[in-house]
């Protein structure tokens, strides 16, 4: 079983309540708008991250990290993006991609806006874990714990941080 850890947009913002979560984790997954690699830095300190630029990531962070982060983790195809959409509404940058050849996991940052859905019409379970940073509209910080077992994704958590 891998216990993960998942979040995206912090902006630039690493802190103590973040790092609190990081430390419990197996694996960290950042969806984009990472901001500044000291928050990448911090967090691969704690265990290994996996994770991509978002749109406002510099150059540095662009020659660290991937677009598009596509592995396995256990029995899980898992795909990580920033700007990816959701069910229905795919970006059209991924949009032929994901419905060729859909992950199990389908996860992305970028709306700021806390989302778990599952697409039943191409079989994937699609994961936004909103804001955990404190640059943009969003009111809460938030996060997602969840593990993987083999082929299952198990005790989905969702965590608050507080106000940004």
């Amino acid at each position: 079983m891998t216990r993960i850890l998942l979040l995206s947009d912090t902006h630039g913002h690493i802190d103590d309540a973040i790092m609190k979560y990081a430390e419990q984790a197996d694996q960290i997954w950042h969806a984009g708008d990472i901001g500044d690699l000291s928050v990448t830095d911090r967090l691969q300190k704690a265990t290994p991250l996996k994770a991509v630029w978002g749109n406002i990531d510099n150059h540095e962070i662009r020659k660290e990290f991937p677009e598009n982060n596509r592995f396995i983790c256990e029995g899980i195809d898992v795909w990580i993006t920033h700007i990816g959409g959701y069910p229905g509404r795919y970006d059209r940058r991924i949009r032929e991609e994901i419905r060729v050849n859909p992950p199990k996991l389908f996860i992305c940052g970028h709306s700021h806006i806390l989302k778990v859905i599952s697409d039943k019409k191409l079989d994937l379970l699609h994961m936004n874990p909103g804001a955990a940073g404190k640059h943009g509209f969003h009111q809460v910080r938030t996060m997602l714990r969840f593990a993987i077992d083999g082929e299952d994704i198990k005790d989905l958590e969702v965590i608050e941080l507080g106000k940004r």
